[in-house]
């Protein structure tokens, strides 16, 4: 397999993804039937998962170009092909509507009267329904107009080295576009797809809590995919298309952010801990209770002890197999997270079940398939990009 091509996809890498995607379809509409808010409740955190994999994909191309590497050039495609999957998660997110009014307490009429006069004010004006319906609608809607131009720009720069030019520096554009676009959205789809649950509660640091957790889980999705092609060989006899340096970038960027987001984990907690106001320590009350202690914690050993540790020596970082399990982790441990932000807005203990897991597979065999479609539609390492012909040109001098 040659760098011109894109990944061949067999049927049978398909089988058991299709199977995962048909039990999580059976486990949706059983769920609705029979325990219709529990299925809403992991329908949100699937389809927040989703969309926010989607979108981490396309900051993490921003991040490279506004920072000008080169290191990622020739694993572009990767984070391109998690871009794919923001219209499935749009559809997820779609469907979640029918389910509003068992979800969120802005859905019920005057749900907020009882709050003092200004306070209830503006929660009422900021949560009515229909302009958070509307603000739902343009932060996807921005997200996949951004998604669907930057993966149009990177295929049309195959064509030619001008066409590769042009294309470098429209996506230079685009990209500084979108920085700020995203810093406002993903504000918004904190507030309105997960603090919302709980009107009441609010936390100036929490956005930048999720943004964290989005990141960290965009990181390990691209470390993943990039392991496995390197592993299978796609990138040349041996992974040698890309060499070692790119997994260990995404090890030390998987070390920094998880790192990140523990800082901003403990941060958060210590200041409403001594903060001690009424309004916002409800939120880690039900979290820190016995039922839900063991995971509110165990998220925290998940998604930055562990990773923390074990990716400080460079060796680990340079080791597909350690890389391997520290990417499946922190996807993991981001879906425990996404978990405990959601589940505690409604229930008083967790319930992790036959529905959970069906659901959760089926989300899993869905993000494959999508992915995988992607990585077959184009190229793996882009054609003409002139980062990579720079770096050609000066192997080819050396080596004369």
């Amino acid at each position: 397999m040659t760098d011109t091509q894109g990944l061949v996809v067999s049927r049978s890498m398909r089988r058991i993804p299709i199977a995962l995607v048909i039990a999580g379809a059976v486990a949706l509409v059983v769920g609705l039937l029979v325990a219709p808010e529990r299925t809403w409740l992991n329908l949100l955190v699937d389809g927040f998962y989703v969309l926010s994999l989607g979108v981490s994909a396309i900051f993490f191309i921003t991040t490279q170009r506004l920072s000008s590497a080169r290191w990622s050039a020739a694993i572009r495609r990767v984070p391109e092909a998690y871009m794919t999957v923001l219209p499935a998660a749009a559809v997820l997110m779609l469907l979640l509507a029918f389910g509003f009014h068992s979800l969120y307490p802005w859905t019920v009429p005057h749900a907020l009267d009882h709050e003092p006069g200004a306070i209830a004010a503006g929660r009422e004006t900021y949560l009515a329904p229909t302009f958070v319906y509307i603000r739902m609608i343009g932060v996807v809607a921005l997200w996949l107009v951004f998604a669907w131009r930057i993966r149009k720009i990177s295929l049309a720069a195959d064509a030619s080295r001008d066409a590769g030019l042009l294309g470098h520096r429209r996506l230079n554009r685009i990209t500084a576009m979108f920085a700020p676009v995203f810093a406002l959205t993903i504000t918004a789809a904190a507030y309105d797809w997960i603090i919302s649950l709980e009107p009441k509660w609010f936390s100036t640091m929490f956005a930048v809590y999720v943004f964290a957790g989005v990141f960290v889980q965009g990181i390990a999705a691209i470390a993943l995919a990039t392991v496995v092609l390197k592993r299978r060989g796609s990138f040349g006899p041996g992974g040698s298309q890309i060499g070692i340096e790119p997994v260990h970038t995404l090890g030390t960027m998987i070390l920094a952010f998880s790192t990140f987001w523990g800082y901003i984990w403990v941060c958060q907690y210590l200041l409403i801990w001594y903060g001690n106001i009424p309004e916002e320590a409800t939120y880690y009350l039900s979290r820190s209770s016995p039922p839900w202690l063991p995971l509110f914690l165990g998220s925290f050993v998940i998604n930055w002890i562990i990773p923390f540790f074990t990716l400080l020596p460079r060796k680990n970082k340079r080791s597909l197999r350690v890389m391997t399990a520290m990417s499946i982790l922190v996807l993991v441990g981001h879906w425990f997270d996404l978990y405990i932000m959601v589940m505690p807005s409604h229930w008083e203990a967790p319930h992790l079940g036959i529905l959970e897991i069906a659901m959760a597979a089926g989300l899993g065999g869905l993000i494959y398939l999508l992915v995988v479609r992607g990585l077959s539609r184009a190229p793996l390492v882009p054609t003409h990009d002139p980062v990579l012909a720079a770096r050609r040109a000066h192997a080819e001098g050396g080596a004369s």
